[in-house]
């Protein structure tokens, strides 16, 4: 059944509002990218030395130039891993957009719900964004200690953490967040396996750039049929 919902999210790509929520949530990412960029070189620039004398050696004078051209590859790497689940954070901030245009197309009956305060969705996106970039950066320590496993770590790791938050903002539009939160705690374990999937492409270059739009219209689906599947077990 998820492999379905994924697919009704698939077909729904070209749709406008898709490829809004897209480049607003890239563009957002690749300005944070810059910034934690700018921030290093500023802290380069004050705290590293202009000279310093080794032993044997004397003294050189390009200790500031090598630690710079070390932040660059620094911030590649980091890039790599943080750049789609930083996208996806961004994207959770305009999640109602995806749902909304879901649900218009194929749940029209529903009547719309109200909007989510600009603020909210703005600090729900913040906290998410922290979370989401402390845990990865932990986990570059998983990676290390144990590399064979390093893929399935980020696999199981964001698959949680992405799949929970985008399930909770999509339930929340229409139960509101005590509710969304006891619902997706009922349904752990198939909104993880969603996750799972959902962060698997995340390691395709490219393909993982559409990822958290897919992804978001997907737990949409997702909800719906667990909402539709609890009325159901309601009426018998």
């Amino acid at each position: 059944m998820i492999f379905a919902d994924f697919l009704k999210a698939l077909t729904q790509l070209s749709d406008t509002r898709f490829r809004r929520v897209l480049f607003l949530g890239l563009g957002l990412t690749i300005a944070l990218l810059f910034v934690i960029y700018a921030g290093l070189l500023g802290l380069i620039s004050i705290f590293a030395p202009d000279t310093m004398t080794l032993p044997f050696i004397g003294e050189v004078t390009w200790i500031k130039d090598l630690i710079s051209w070390a932040s660059i590859l620094l911030m590649i790497v980091l890039s790599i891993f943080l750049m789609v689940p930083v996208a996806s954070a961004f994207t959770s901030m305009f999640l109602d957009d995806v749902a909304q245009a879901v649900e218009d197309r194929h749940y029209p009956h529903l009547p719309t719900p109200p909007r989510v305060a600009w603020v909210a969705a703005l600090q729900d996106t913040l906290n998410f964004l922290v979370l989401i970039i402390v845990a990865n950066l932990l986990a570059f320590f998983l990676y290390a200690v144990l590399p064979p496993f390093a893929l399935l770590i980020f696999w199981g790791l964001n698959g949680f953490l992405l799949g929970r938050e985008y399930f909770q903002l999509v339930a929340m539009r229409r139960l509101g967040r005590q509710k969304a939160k006891t619902l997706a705690r009922k349904n752990l374990p198939q909104i993880w396996f969603a996750g799972v999937l959902m962060a698997i492409p995340l390691s395709v270059p490219l393909v993982n750039l559409l990822i958290p739009i897919l992804g978001a219209a997907t737990f949409t689906h997702l909800f719906h049929r667990l909402t539709d599947t609890s009325l159901s077990a309601m009426d018998q």
